[in-house]
């Protein structure tokens, strides 16, 4: 088929169209000025995008359209393709068409943590040799890139509560044929789609309850949301997790050390079983606890498992050291929600024990510039000894009252004796934070899009600033 993808640079287009041409299909795209990692990922494959968008790419007349759920109704070539009759997806329909229907689906949903309990899985099922399909939305270290399609039945994919398409309002995981899920964690997220909590609720249990009854749904029972919604679902629950009663949990806390956290696996059919997970984090624990429940219930031997584990070389942009210069670790990571700030500062803590740590934060996504968030903010940033705010990224789609206050936010922090400044431009951020970071410090940027390339312009200023003292 001649398969046409309009916005194909999104994070799940570029790797299914990547997928598609693989099958053999004539793949074309279009989509704004695109960067790394999706552009690398479409021109290794051999796909040159049209840049913008126009009727005229839709000549030769294709088989089938493909709209990523980022295209608005009005965009030039999807109101074409609806004019022309021609057929079309969205990017979760291709999947379940193109990729899904013949394989066992392992579904990866929650709040937090699915692109690393997803890249965790596909590692396991593939340092395995189960020859697992995937798609992570993420890039996973140690794998060759996000996505496989794999010849063994399973097929991991991370389950976006993110709506399909404008003409497909749902979320994406509804169209993945779940024959098991990990369910890591339920918390309000997507504000512009979700208007409170219940709403939430009711999106994930019908993604439970499409898991069939010889299929099994691996839930988080650390999370007394994600317990409340285990009543309904048809399929077997194995509950994991640190808290007590879980029944895949650890023989006692997780110990840090300086190549991750050491893990007291106790497996019910296998006792214990210790590892050094290479990765920092209660919630990281959490999120291996969930693989291991899942590759044991697939039949895949402990000890291979845990093998699997301990070579795990993580996921770019999750808790990603970017590099050192001027005595000065910088990374690079992903949280938006204060939930996760909170966690992924506490595993930081954990990794570098004793430096001082500043986390460098940009509100990206319309629910993290939100003022409900404040008192959630505030609680999760005292992790950290410096805090430095970024602007509001869509600072002009809220309201004064809905958007959050940054200098009340900063005011309370330094009170409370974390020092904070909120910034009216990513240069202010960069320049301040170049000036005043010093030898042994530990920077996070945190932001759910490109944050102005931040890690990597700071990293460049403070290697300057070293050599001008040299």
């Amino acid at each position: 088929m001649h398969i046409h993808l309009i916005a194909i640079g999104g994070t799940g287009m570029a790797p299914l169209a990547c997928l598609l041409q693989a099958e053999g299909h004539r793949v074309t795209g279009s989509d704004g000025p695109l960067y790394p990692p999706m552009s690398t990922l479409l021109e290794r494959a051999g796909i040159v995008p049209r840049e913008g968008f126009s009727p005229t790419h839709l000549e030769p007349v294709p088989d089938l359209v493909v709209v990523g759920n980022a295209v608005p109704r009005q965009n030039p070539e999807a109101v074409a393709a609806e004019a022309m009759g021609l057929p079309r997806l969205s990017m979760p329909e291709a999947m379940a068409r193109f990729f899904l229907a013949d394989r066992q689906p392992l579904v990866v949903a929650g709040t937090h943590g699915k692109t690393t309990t997803s890249a965790l899985a596909a590692w396991v099922w593939t340092a395995c040799g189960r020859s697992p399909g995937y798609l992570v939305g993420g890039v996973p270290l140690g794998l060759p890139g996000s996505f496989a399609r794999g010849a063994g039945p399973r097929f991991v994919i991370e389950g976006d509560e993110y709506n399909a398409a404008y003409f497909d309002r749902g979320p994406k995981f509804l169209h993945y044929r779940p024959e098991t899920v990990i369910f890591t964690s339920l918390e309000l997220d997507h504000t512009d789609l979700y208007p409170d909590l219940a709403a939430l609720r009711a999106a994930v249990a019908a993604l439970l309850a499409l898991v069939p009854v010889s299929g099994r749904i691996l839930a988080c029972a650390d999370d007394p949301e994600v317990r409340a919604l285990l009543e309904e679902p048809r399929a077997a629950v194995t509950t994991y997790g640190l808290a007590p009663g879980a029944q895949v949990t650890l023989d006692g806390p997780p110990r840090a050390e300086a190549g991750g956290q050491r893990l007291r696996i106790a497996d019910p059919e296998a006792g214990t079983v210790e590892l050094l997970l290479p990765l920092w984090g209660r919630h990281n624990a959490a999120n291996a606890l969930a693989v291991w429940a899942a590759a044991r219930a697939d039949g895949i031997p402990p000890r291979e498992v845990a093998r699997a584990l301990a070579g795990f070389q993580g996921v770019r942009r999750r808790q990603e050291l970017v590099g050192e210069a001027a005595g000065v670790a910088v990374l690079d990571d992903f949280a938006h929600h204060p939930t996760a700030v909170r966690c992924t500062l506490a595993g930081l803590r954990e990794r570098f024990p004793g430096r001082r740590l500043w986390v460098l934060y940009e509100p990206r996504s319309l629910s993290a510039g939100r003022a409900f968030q404040l008192a959630a903010y505030r609680e999760a940033f005292l992790q950290a000894d410096r805090i430095v705010l970024a602007p509001i990224f869509h600072r002009g789609r809220l309201t004064p009252e809905e958007r959050l206050d940054l200098p009340a936010l900063a005011s309370e922090l330094t009170a409370a004796g974390r020092p904070t400044r909120a910034c009216d431009s990513l240069d202010e951020v960069l320049e301040l934070v170049a000036a005043q970071a010093g030898a042994g410090d530990v920077v996070v940027a945190m932001s759910s899009g490109s944050f102005g390339q931040m890690p990597g312009r700071l990293l460049a200023r403070l290697a300057e600033r070293e050599e001008a003292r040299l």
